[in-house]
């Protein structure tokens, strides 16, 4: 764990780029948000000399850090990150660095722990309904999802006195089928991988397998496209194929947030966050996603008073990173809202 008042290097790796910041002493705002910089991960042969880089570029050091990686922690001390070739053990890293200490982490369990510290405008309501008040003088259960490389899920607790983040590997459940063509949709992905997760079609690879489904649904020949391919497309409406899929992915998200609202008890609110989250926004603003979100039968109104809302600060993991080097240290975290 981060010691005192030492230098703590934040990492919030993913399965395309990895970030790196410092942590700071402010309670409120413990990210140094000049020391940020991203690096593509293909481009390193280990997060160690990554890490050196990142020392190079900026100049800085650090006697320890706080690891966010996309993927389930093993024991607190191993992860092999979900859609990235780097195999991280804590206590191997802490030996090439050099360093004292560092401590491996969930990244949604670090995109969690940023949640208490967002000010009202680092998030966007998503529907009608406003961001709930954090004053901690109540249980709170809240459910924090996002697309990115893959799909991310972890749940925020507060009890006790403290927030408490349940790790999870949501994103790898099975898909459920809701309508006529999630049915249609489920069969080609299942012909095509077998089991089909809901990472399958929420992330920037899902954007490839819906359109491809949906050609075929359709009876269309598929272009050779990717991700970028049909949100470009998208945006600009030269493809309605590749605008029903972006519009399909915003409706299908929408159901598996309801679904985790449920399987959670997340009845306080859906953090949505990840990077490929800003693209779907305005989709997400269209209805598809809330109309599914609360579409759970019996349980319709209940979800209809759930507020789900977009984290739209520049680097939620790193903040949230830091949230947690700051706990480590003995810290309480302040609340902005």
């Amino acid at each position: 764990m981060p010691h005192g008042n030492a230098s703590t290097l934040l990492a919030d790796l993913g399965g395309t780029n990895v970030r790196f910041a410092l942590a700071g002493p402010d309670a409120t705002s413990p990210l140094v948000m000049d020391s940020i910089r991203r690096y593509r991960v293909k481009e390193f042969p280990s997060l160690a000399d990554a890490a050196r880089q990142y020392f190079a570029d900026t100049g800085r050091s650090a006697s320890q850090a706080v690891i966010a990686a996309a993927g389930r922690i093993a024991g607190g001390e191993t992860v092999k990150v979900t859609n990235n070739p780097w195999a991280i053990v804590a206590h191997a890293l802490q030996a090439e660095l050099g360093m004292r200490a560092v401590h491996l982490v969930n990244d949604f369990a670090a995109q969690s722990m940023a949640v208490p510290l967002l000010a009202a405008d680092s998030l966007l309501p998503v529907g009608a309904l406003s961001a709930p008040k954090l004053d901690g003088t109540q249980p709170q259960t809240f459910v924090v999802m996002g697309p990115g490389t893959g799909l991310g899920v972890a749940g925020l607790l507060w009890r006790d006195q403290k927030w408490i983040v349940l790790e999870s590997e949501g994103g790898h459940a099975g898909f459920a089928a809701h309508t006529t063509e999630d049915v249609e949709i489920l069969h080609r992905l299942n012909a095509r991988f077998g089991r089909v997760s809901n990472e399958r079609m929420i992330c920037g690879n899902g954007l490839v397998n819906l359109y491809l489904a949906l050609a075929d649904i359709a009876g269309q020949p598929a272009e050779e496209y990717t991700p970028e391919d049909i949100t470009a497309r998208a945006e600009d409406g030269s493809d309605p194929l590749c605008v029903r899929t972006v519009e399909t992915l915003a409706g299908i998200f929408g159901s598996v947030a309801g679904d985790l609202v449920l399987s959670l008890g997340g009845w306080d609110g859906v953090y949505l966050t990840g990077g490929v989250l800003p693209f779907l926004l305005p989709w997400l603003h269209r209805g598809g996603f809330r109309e599914r979100f609360e579409a759970k039968g019996r349980f319709r109104e209940t979800m209809e008073r759930v507020p789900t809302l977009a984290i739209v600060h520049p680097e939620p993991g790193l903040l949230g990173a830091a949230a947690i080097a700051l706990s480590a240290a003995g810290q309480s975290l302040q609340l902005p809202h």
